[in-house]
């Protein structure tokens, strides 16, 4: 019975260093995200720019580009898509949108990005 209870001790022992290791590279991933984020960012803040129709359709490659509208209202600047765009494109839509610091409006077929003139 004691060859049991130190079989489990040592199992318990190797989950506990298991963890640690895991939760050091957990911390390392996290770190380089971070570091790739800021390598690949813009010098200037999308909110420091006043965010115009031209400065938001150049920042989709032009297969992407293609594929939306633009539009200016009095505060945002609507971004809406001409055809389906696939979960790939639309991913792909979204995190341009975002690191511009726009959201996607979700309200059925009136659905659109939209980014703050600011």
């Amino acid at each position: 019975m004691s060859e049991k209870k130190l079989s489990e001790e040592e199992l318990l022992r190797r989950i506990d260093e298991l963890l640690s290791v895991l939760n050091m590279i957990s911390r390392d991933l996290i770190d380089i995200a971070k570091q790739l984020k800021e390598a690949s960012s813009p010098a200037v803040a999308p909110a420091e720019i006043a965010q115009t129709v031209e400065n938001i359709r150049e920042l989709f490659p032009k297969d992407l580009e293609k594929m939306l509208t633009f539009e200016e209202t009095e505060n945002h600047i609507m971004i809406k898509p001409r055809q389906f765009l696939g979960s790939e494109n639309f991913a792909k839509i979204a995190s341009i949108i975002r690191d511009a610091g726009g959201e996607y409006i979700s309200a059925g077929k009136e659905s659109h990005f939209r980014v703050t003139k600011e």
